[in-house]
């Protein structure tokens, strides 16, 4: 099946899905056929593990869209579907690239979409193709409309059976959505990827390709490799310092001094957004002074000692940041918030690791941002796939914090437990609850296409 094919069987399976229709169960149905072509015309190409496991992630983020219908799943079947196209289609680039090449594509599709000798292919046309259409359409088309006019002009009831009816089509909302499919499909199938994307790509390897040419290499003209080094060396001493110094402040703080509970929430977020911006710029420093050839200094010994030192120094801090978040909960219950604030602690952990391997296994700034590209991404499918409004519904209900009617009204796909909840304590969320059930009414009546089936699912109220 050649590109143009693909292009507008994407197209009108796109208008078929979602004409007249909303977000819902069709976007999974359009996902999931995205991913069955990519696998069946393109798996020749399927030459690693990884290619399967995005198939898999794939089916499993179209299946918790349908589900659910929310932004985090959403976020998790686009970007599924969208690194299985790019792993299957340049498997030599790196993945990252496909963030600027999607935004790059969108723009530039607008106007590629008229360059036909790009995506159709030229065909010549020969004589006999002429004295085809012309013998088995033209002619007998002629013919036959010939014979219908006199046909019906002597019996109504022949003439009505084409006549009296009339097509229920909306033409604006069917050429909008035949637009938008063709411009999706045109966007996914005809990508492309400029030249400097290739010249570039190995910018973003792993590993370094000229080791001994970055081994004498200095960031600063005015400064040469060694005072380099020890500058490097003297910044880590203080940084370390400071660090520890920070720590045992931090911690006394945490755990030692009395606080006050209308004071938790502020000290507690104020500590935390301290924590981020810490690891934040811990990492950048790292990757500043081992960018290159500190990597491969020999004379660079103490300076990866003290690297290393902070690294763990950061980990205690991100280990003492997850127990004061804790305690946060322990006092007033679960949040998205604070789940969220589990979650970036986690990946700067594993940030932090992958520093210590970049430095220790001599890896390239890359590295780290092509390891945890899979990590956030794996993030967001966790995100997708948990239903983490019930979970924190349940919890808050069994400890007997945070269960304001409004907050629980507020969180998602909790329905069921909050009702229950509401009944058994005659609660009232106000007008959000009115909202809420407007919106759970609205998903119950709509056609299967626009479902998001979870609510299907739901106890009567």
């Amino acid at each position: 099946m050649k590109k143009h094919h693909i292009i507008l069987a994407c197209s009108l399976i796109f208008i078929l899905l979602f004409y007249k229709e909303e977000p819902g169960v069709n976007l999974s149905i359009f996902a999931l056929v995205l991913t069955g072509f990519i696998c069946y015309f393109f798996q020749d190409r399927f030459s690693e593990r990884s290619h399967l496991i995005l198939v898999v992630t794939s089916v499993l983020s179209c299946l918790a869209f349908a589900w659910y219908g929310d932004f985090p799943s959403f976020l998790a079947l686009a970007m599924s579907v969208l690194f299985l196209q790019f792993k299957t289609q340049d498997v030599k680039l790196k993945i990252v690239q496909i963030f600027p090449l999607v935004f790059l594509n969108g723009l530039t599709s607008l106007g590629r979409v008229f360059m036909f000798q790009q995506w159709i292919p030229e065909k010549k046309i020969q004589n006999n193709s002429a004295k085809k259409f012309i013998a088995f359409f033209v002619i007998p088309a002629i013919f036959l409309g010939l014979f219908f006019i006199v046909y019906s002009f002597g019996s109504t009831h022949f003439s009505s059976l084409f006549t009296d009816y009339t097509l229920d089509i909306d033409i604006v909302n069917l050429i909008l959505i035949a637009i938008l499919g063709f411009y999706i499909s045109f966007s996914f199938w005809n990508y492309w990827v400029p030249e400097v994307c290739y010249e570039k790509n190995e910018l973003l390897d792993n590993d370094f390709n000229n080791s001994t040419e970055i081994k004498n290499q200095n960031t600063f003209s005015f400064l040469d490799i060694d005072f380099e080094r020890k500058s490097g060396e003297i910044t880590l001493v203080l940084l370390n310092l400071m660090l520890l110094v920070f720590l045992v402040t931090y911690n006394y703080e945490q755990f030692f001094e009395v606080i006050e509970k209308a004071n938790l929430s502020a000290d507690t977020h104020e500590r935390v957004n301290s924590v981020i911006f810490s690891i934040i710029m811990a990492v950048g420093v790292i990757m500043f002074y081992f960018k290159g050839g500190f990597n491969f200094d020999n004379k660079a010994v103490w300076l990866k000692k003290l690297a290393k030192i902070w690294i763990v120094l950061n980990g205690l801090l991100i280990v003492s940041a997850m127990l004061k978040n804790s305690e946060y909960i322990s006092v007033f219950g679960l949040t998205y918030k604070r789940l969220g604030v589990y979650a970036f602690l986690i990946l700067a952990i594993i940030g932090l690791v992958f520093v210590f391997i970049k430095i220790t296994k001599q890896k390239t700034n890359a590295y780290l941002v092509n390891q945890m590209l899979w990590y956030f991404y794996g993030t967001v499918l966790l995100c997708s796939f948990v239903n983490w409004g019930n979970l924190i519904t349940n919890y808050n209900i069994a400890t007997n914090k945070c269960v304001e009617p409004v907050f629980l009204t507020n969180l998602n796909f909790n329905d069921d437990a909050r009702r229950e909840y509401f009944t058994k304590n005659n609660l009232y969320g106000g007008p959000d609850e009115i909202q809420r059930e407007e919106m759970i009414d609205h998903y119950q009546n709509a056609t299967f296409l626009s479902k998001a089936l979870y609510y299907d699912f739901l106890n009567s109220k």
